[in-house]
């Protein structure tokens, strides 16, 4: 590739990035970088130009943002509007959502061994870290949940794969010395929609009252 148009990619990717609010994904990136020039190639090369910068490139699954340097985050946190934090409940139910997706509310339930209100996962589709994925193909057709590319951006990932291990929890004392010997933590899976799943569609979507029947968003989800 020449340099001079690669350089100058470089700089339209920089703009873009800085410019938006929001992670930008690299199909959006490609349609306005010059013709024949390698998304991945670009991004990678103004990630490492950011690598020890004050603010560092980021990739949030396929998507690019710029976010202050994790080294840094304490000096900003100061001046930080506090964040509403999750109940323990919550925080419960947005774990093993993570670690399980695709996971029913009855699954949930199963983990925990306790019900889970309709408020605690209320909560946590509003805060935009889970979604609906999903109609499982059993009987009821029950819906399954996921987190989203706003959880992957808040907790600094670029991947759900990247969530931290069993070993790796253990190490930052997120889990007792205590646990059972049996507990396991599975390999956290994909966005694709696995063989029991059908993807939501419009019908599902008035069902579950977040599209009036006339196809709008219901007022108290927007």
């Amino acid at each position: 590739m020449n340099e001079a148009v690669l350089h100058e990619a470089e700089r339209i990717a920089e703009a873009l990035v800085f410019a938006s609010a929001e992670p930008v994904t690299e199909s959006f990136l490609a349609d306005r970088l010059p013709k024949g020039v390698d998304v991945r190639t670009v991004m990678a090369g103004l990630k490492a130009r950011y690598a020890t910068r004050g603010v560092n490139l980021v990739q949030v699954a396929d998507c690019w943002a710029f976010r202050t340097a994790a080294d840094l985050t304490f000096q900003l946190r100061r001046d930080e509007s506090e964040v509403r934090k999750l109940s323990r409940a919550a925080l419960e139910v947005l774990a093993i959502i993570a670690y399980h997706q695709p996971v029913t509310r009855a699954e949930i339930e199963d983990i925990r061994g306790v019900q889970t209100s309709k408020g605690t996962l209320d909560v946590l589709l509003e805060s935009g870290w889970v979604r609906f994925r999903g109609r499982r193909r059993t009987p009821g057709r029950p819906v399954t949940f996921g987190t989203t590319r706003d959880f992957l951006d808040h907790f600094g990932l670029e991947e759900i794969r990247d969530l931290p291990g069993l070993e790796e929890l253990k190490g930052a004392g997120l889990l007792s010395g205590r646990i059972p010997p049996s507990l396991s933590i599975p390999a956290p899976r994909d966005d694709d929609l696995t063989e029991d799943e059908d993807p939501i569609t419009q019908l599902d979507l008035e069902e579950l009252g977040l599209l009036t029947p006339g196809g709008e968003e219901a007022e108290e989800h927007t």
